[in-house]
């Protein structure tokens, strides 16, 4: 059943014309939900519409800043056992290395020169080894089967795009 005109009407404060009031009239002998809205707003017009005391908005805006003055104090101290308890604790589980780190400045020294020699040498032969394979795996794979794999690889770049785009995209308007 149709309830928009009858709805607006009975919404709205306007006064109607004596066809619209016929029709409206009408329509609330049949439609239940509609007669419903009627006699709510017949109620909520007929209350008794109570004054505030004086002062209240005064009242409720000092309440309101007090209350925001606790939550920003609330905040601020979790904000500070947070920061205190997270250096207690990396304290805490760095200081053996750290004690070691101190007491012997040559050892990690050392042992610094160390990594980064090795991470230089293992990226040396990485690259000897890539530099082998770009020689050696395009005689091995034929040239219809480079196509399909970089084929593949644009469609499944194409898929990853869209579904960014899709899982990203924010919905406009008024959620139903």
């Amino acid at each position: 059943m149709n309830h928009q005109p009858f709805e607006t009407w009975l919404l709205d404060d306007k006064h109607l014309t004596t066809l619209e009031k016929n029709e409206l009239n009408a329509h609330l002998r049949v439609c239940k939900t509609c007669s419903a809205l009627a006699e709510t707003g017949i109620i909520l017009r007929s209350a008794k519409v109570i004054e505030p005391t004086a002062g209240f908005t005064l009242r409720f805006q000092e309440k309101l800043a007090q209350q925001k003055i606790a939550e920003r104090r609330k905040l601020l101290w979790g904000l500070i056992i947070l920061i205190s308890s997270g250096i207690g604790l990396s304290l805490w589980l760095t200081m053996p290395y750290l004690s070691t780190f101190l007491s012997a400045p040559i050892e990690w020294l050392t042992t610094l020169i160390g990594y980064l020699l090795f991470i230089f040498t293992s990226l040396q032969a990485f690259n000897e080894v890539l530099q082998v394979f770009t020689r050696i795996v395009p005689n091995f794979i034929p040239p219809y089967a480079w196509m399909i794999f970089f084929s593949g690889m644009a469609g499944f770049g194409l898929l990853w795009s869209v579904s960014i785009w899709k899982f990203t995209k924010r919905p406009q308007g008024v959620p139903v």
